[in-house]
């Protein structure tokens, strides 16, 4: 590999966010707010960055607007592919002008950049258990990638895995409240393989009220309307819809948990972090990241099943909601995140192959 001449100071980095959602979003959206979290900390850490994203994108970096808005909001967006391609050829025509080319657009991006592989990072967002992605990650296995967690690795072929690089939020985004609350809470979005029946269940046997702030995509509007609907209609279950930043510290830090009965391979979780930033614990079922992001008994408790969860519903007087918020800044703050992301950066461009499995903890 080519060794590239950097400064021992600031690095030139590209981001190159999916247009779905603005960067930070508005509402819901994961991977565009991580985003937003790495970016906005590399800058105050000194490095010159550009962020190629929607134009309604806010940021303290180089803003490359890629089309006038998020295309989930863009009623006259019929194919989004069709602006991320546009968006990825714009960063082609750039690529000299950076040092490193920071992908997190999924798989799209690898036929026009695997020539340039050494100067690029790919953090894959989502899970990797389809069986479409195998021939591809085959045959695009020289490209730079990271996990979001170590589970998040374990369907895929030999590929170029750097590391695992947990997420992080800004430490002062979400405050901590330290006094029991008295509802459980669900965050996030309305979808079978996150289970809000289980929580809505949970929350009755357990005898607390439970709140759900979430969006419900047109792709699970017939889940909601089959399963979730019909148990809304219940004195100890308010259904908010989905919220904004804004309302998150008080939402999440006024719960006396937050439920997370996922039943799929979760790649991260981001909002297990955002309910441990406020100081409030989390009960969640042991799949994918969980386990990673997770201590039993710390910032949490990781239940198998309904009858466990309600269990560890009683046990919470056993949680520090202060350790809870002191394990989340050593452990998931953007400082951290954008840290491990730099070390990442110059091993590579200095010509040293990480390739090393990193404890996150």
């Amino acid at each position: 590999m080519r060794t590239i001449k950097i400064s021992s100071s600031g690095l030139r980095i590209a981001q190159v966010a999916p247009l779905y959602e603005a960067v930070p979003p508005r509402l819901y959206g994961g991977t565009e707010r991580v985003v937003s979290y790495l970016t906005e900390e590399l800058v105050r850490q000194g490095h010159d960055v550009t962020l190629f994203a929607s134009a309604d994108s806010r940021t303290t970096a180089r803003l490359s607007p890629c089309c006038r808005q998020a295309t989930r909001l863009d009623s006259a967006v019929r194919d989004p592919i069709i602006h991320h391609l546009l968006m990825l050829e714009h960063v082609r025509q750039q690529r000299d002008a950076f040092d490193l080319i920071h992908f997190h657009t999924d798989y799209l991006h690898m036929p026009m950049f695997r020539d340039r592989a050494g100067r690029t990072v790919t953090t894959l967002h989502g899970r990797l258990d389809l069986p479409d992605l195998q021939p591809f990650y085959r045959e695009f296995d020289g490209m730079p990638l990271v996990s979001i967690s170590d589970h998040q690795r374990a369907p895929m072929p030999p590929v170029r895995w750097l590391r695992t690089v947990h997420h992080g939020i800004p430490a002062d985004l979400l405050h901590p409240r330290f006094a029991p609350g008295g509802y459980l809470a669900f965050l996030g979005r309305i979808a079978a393989e996150k289970q809000p029946d289980h929580a809505i269940e949970i929350a009755k046997r357990a005898g607390l009220p439970l709140k759900i702030a979430a969006k419900v995509d047109k792709a699970d509007s017939q889940y909601f309307r089959d399963t979730v609907e019909p148990l809304l209609d219940h004195p100890l279950v308010d259904f908010i819809g989905e919220i904004g930043e804004d309302r998150k510290s008080a939402f999440l830090g006024n719960a006396a948990a937050l439920l997370f009965p996922i039943n799929w391979p979760e790649p991260f979780g981001l909002v297990m972090i955002e309910a441990i930033a406020t100081g409030t614990p989390v009960i969640a079922y042991p799949c994918g990241s969980v386990p990673e992001v997770i201590e039993d008994g710390v910032t949490g408790f990781i239940a198998d099943g309904i009858d466990a969860a309600v269990g560890a519903v009683r046990r919470l007087g056993e949680i520090d909601r202060r350790g809870v918020r002191r394990r989340f800044e050593t452990r998931f703050t953007a400082a951290r995140m954008a840290a491990d992301y730099i070390t990442l950066y110059r091993r590579l461009l200095d010509g040293h192959e990480p390739l090393v499995e990193v404890d996150a903890a």
